[in-house]
């Protein structure tokens, strides 16, 4: 009984740190793109799939927008963002935004961050969570800030800002 308590009580120290010097080691990556939007036009990157019951409330957006390294659609394309937003606010410009952050190019091709939040889109910079990834950012955490640079109603070009933790 006495030799259970002990290694337990050894046991939990070492195991908090290993976690300390894990979470210690790892460096925050910042990565900077341009995120495009499109619901109108001959291409589209985002549709309607759902209406919600009367306004906006409800609806859901499915998207596949392009990344580029530059706010001008045509600048390199860097990954794509797919996913969903769904108007989650009854009286507000709210959105709940669940999305994968796929890139295609650079150190990080073939890598993806999961991200998920609140974008209420009336604000100048929205924060969201980053919870998780696969490839070099499997398990990564950290925040998106995001900011709406154009606005062509109901197309937009968003500015990311992700700052995630491997």
């Amino acid at each position: 009984m006495a030799s259970g308590k002990l290694s337990s009580s050894v046991a939990l120290p070492a195991f908090a740190l290993m976690v300390v010097a894990l979470l210690a080691g790892g460096q925050a990556e910042h990565l900077h793109f341009y995120m495009h939007d499109v619901l109108t036009g001959a291409t589209p990157t985002a549709g309607q799939g759902l209406n919600g019951p009367g306004g906006h409330f409800g609806d859901t957006i499915v998207i596949d927008d392009v990344l580029t390294a530059g706010s001008s659609r045509s600048s390199a394309a860097v990954g794509r963002a797919k996913g969903q937003y769904i108007w989650a606010s009854v009286g507000n410009p709210e959105l709940l935004v669940t999305m994968e952050v796929v890139l295609t190019s650079g150190p990080y091709a073939g890598s993806s961050v999961t991200v998920v939040g609140r974008d209420d889109i009336g604000a100048p910079v929205r924060e969201l969570s980053v919870v998780g990834g696969t490839g070099q950012f499997r398990m990564a955490t950290g925040y998106v800030l995001w900011k709406t640079v154009s606005l062509d109603h109901p197309n937009a070009i968003l500015e990311l800002d992700v700052y995630v933790n491997p």
